[in-house]
């Protein structure tokens, strides 16, 4: 979450320069600590996958580690890696929030490899060659990095990822680069830990059919990177496609429902395109690839729904009445009373604090006449958390679409989300992301995302063919 967008960047820049930057003094950096515990202290999901003593542990030796280190990419690994063990997709040292001086030094280095790649079966798949080459065609398997295999690579930056519970396929997918994003976690965390050598990878792979190869190749820097593979737009250019095949389907295609950093009006080309829906032999809605933001497919479901749909899954607590005097004056919200969630808020047990239900009147999702009865699949992927996730999950448990292809990312027992606030510490500078409002289901549920009607996989060979398996699953579904 990108607290520019919430806050304005100059209200968010001012935060930033009250807060000293990297100070020397070895008090300053414990202070980083005493900022950090207070924080986990009301984090709403600090305990939701460890025990008390688990969690004391992990700060302790954050502490250690933390303090012992002399520079700044090791304190950030070792915060990044604490904040990981909390297994909340929400919580991390946002790349995207981090102030103008952290990020130079981190983040602004000729470390990036010259190609894109996927994950499948822990291996590294080329999907795009930036290299200048022509050596990495799609469906190319990377068998060694500078003398590392690409799995010995991932295991050590898995630990680093963030992802909610134990859904490792969501950390996997946090560690693929396919494009459009100023700072894929792989390449930060890579870059840190594997830089290359003399600004060369000694690069080792399989192209589709050829003998094994191997060949040095320059790094790129992350300017290069994004004029060979640019984001999203933030100019008011529509972020999503609507095509209408000749067989009569629609495919609804939705990279990224992270509207709130463009000035296009999503809901009003929803609303444009509706009646196509309705005339549509069968509808795809294609969110691969889209890790959420806001709740875009609300409209949608309201259209297939026929009924309001109630949202009475999961229950809403936080882990404070205000926020704890050690943390208070390096937070910032992008809202006041984020500060004071749980202010005249019922104690439900465990430290917690909500909402009577009793009183408080059930949310829902109004329904839209008439009904949209067009046949729709959704395909998704372990990238789906946060909105989409629950965009799936509403889908399939009220029966309003079939999802196609890997399980989502998320987490059925729960997320954090929701207010957040905007972590930074007095002694390094480091920002990160602090959920406050937790989401627990009223009922136990497993620790995994949303499973597809229809389990479909993609292959190196599919890669090298250009097919994509999970969309001709989807067409043949509808026909």
């Amino acid at each position: 979450m990108d607290r520019r967008m919430f806050l304005g960047a100059g209200t968010a820049l001012a935060a930033c320069a009250a807060l000293p930057l990297r100070a020397g003094a070895g008090s300053t950096f414990a202070t980083d600590i005493d900022v950090v515990r207070a924080a986990i202290s009301i984090h709403p999901g600090a305990l939701r996958y460890l025990s008390e003593a688990q969690l004391a542990s992990a700060l302790d030796e954050l502490e250690r580690t933390y303090l012992r280190a002399e520079s700044l990419p090791a304190r950030f690994l070792a915060l990044s890696g604490v904040l990981a063990k909390l297994k909340c997709g929400h919580t991390h040292c946002n790349f995207y929030n981090q102030p103008d001086a952290i990020a130079d030094d981190l983040f602004d280095r000729r470390t990036r490899l010259p190609f894109l790649f996927r994950w499948i079966d822990r291996q590294m798949v080329v999907t795009r060659d930036l290299s200048g080459s022509g050596r990495l065609p799609p469906g190319t398997i990377v068998t060694g990095i500078d003398g590392r295999t690409p799995a010995a690579i991932l295991a050590a930056l898995l630990p680093l990822a963030r992802a909610d519970g134990g859904n490792d396929a969501k950390r996997v997918a946090q560690m693929e680069v396919t494009g459009g994003e100023r700072f894929p976690a792989f390449d930060i965390f890579q870059g840190l830990l594997f830089p290359p050598q003399n600004g060369l990878f000694s690069v080792a792979f399989a192209p589709p059919g050829g003998a094994p190869a191997t060949a040095r190749l320059p790094a790129l820097s992350p300017e290069e990177r994004l004029a060979a593979a640019s984001p999203l737009p933030d100019d008011g250019t529509p972020l999503w496609s609507l095509a209408q095949r000749e067989d009569g389907i629609a495919v609804l295609t939705m990279p990224s429902w992270v509207v709130y950093r463009s000035r296009w009006d999503w809901q009003g080309w929803l609303a444009e395109r509706a009646p196509a829906l309705y005339t549509a032999r069968g509808l795809v809605i294609d969110i691969r690839g889209n890790e959420g933001g806001l709740s875009c497919g609300d409209p949608i479901l309201a259209r297939l729904a026929g009924e309001d749909i109630v949202l009475d899954e999961y229950r809403q607590q936080v882990r404070f009445r205000s926020f704890p005097a050690a943390l208070d004056p390096y937070a910032v919200t992008p809202v006041p009373s984020f500060r004071t969630l749980g202010v005249g808020a019922v104690p439900l047990g465990d430290g917690f604090y909500g909402q009577d239900s009793a009183t408080t009147p059930v949310p829902r999702i109004a329904a839209v006449s008439p009904r949209l009865t067009t046949p729709t699949v959704i395909l998704v992927d372990a990238s789906n958390s946060s909105a989409t996730f629950l965009f799936a999950l509403r889908a399939k448990e009220h029966g309003l679409a079939t999802l196609v292809g890997a399980q989502t990312g998320g987490n059925r027992r729960g997320i954090n989300a929701g207010a957040v606030a905007f972590v930074t510490l007095p002694g390094s500078g480091i920002e990160f992301d602090l959920p406050l409002v937790g989401y627990y289901p009223a009922s136990p549920q497993p620790d995994r995302g949303v499973l597809p009607e229809i389990a479909v996989e993609t292959s190196a060979a599919d890669m090298a063919s250009g097919r994509d398996p999970q969309m001709e699953a989807a067409l043949a579904q509808l026909r």
